[in-house]
């Protein structure tokens, strides 16, 4: 992080170089995340939100700031696909709506790169995916559907205030 060195994007991806378990080979990630999403037992909206989101932000970054590392170089270096299809996911700390895990996903990707490309720490993942489990109760709230035939809250507010048939 600290020496701007780009290492090859093949290497990163097939786990040429050395790191952390969590990083070691994007490709295993991938396939074994396919898999999950394939037997149903994590949502695609989660993973593939994070990871477009690291992609589009740091693309749009790499114009304005010159500290901001390539989009295939943040996708696979670190733990970010790990973190996106593995801890993420997990089905007690993610948002139970559609909407919600999208904005779930935009959440942790837009801290993943603030974190790698702002901050001090070379890593990012794990900070962005605690904050995003901490906001998970808000989304939750926010993106619940309305039961059948309940009323909206703003015709609520606009039959107090006295607007239409009031």
């Amino acid at each position: 992080k600290f020496s701007n060195i780009i290492i090859d994007y093949t290497d990163l991806f097939l786990g040429l170089v050395s790191g952390s378990i969590g990083e070691v080979s994007g490709a295993l990630i991938i396939i074994s995340g396919f898999y999950l999403i394939i037997r149903r037992v994590v949502d695609w909206r989660i993973p593939f939100s994070i990871i477009i989101t690291v992609f589009l932000l740091s693309y749009c970054l790499g114009f304005i700031t010159p500290k901001c590392p390539p989009p295939l170089f943040m996708l696979c270096s670190g733990g970010l696909l790990l973190g996106a299809f593995f801890m993420a996911t997990d089905m007690v700390t993610s948002p139970v709506t559609s909407y919600g895990m999208v904005l779930y996903g935009i959440l942790i990707g837009i801290l993943v790169v603030v974190i790698r490309v702002f901050g001090g720490l070379p890593e990012g993942v794990m900070y962005s995916i605690l904050i995003g489990n901490a906001v998970t109760p808000l989304f939750n709230r926010i993106t619940q559907p309305r039961v059948f035939g309940a009323k909206r809250f703003i015709d609520k507010a606009i039959k107090i205030v006295g607007g239409k048939n009031g």
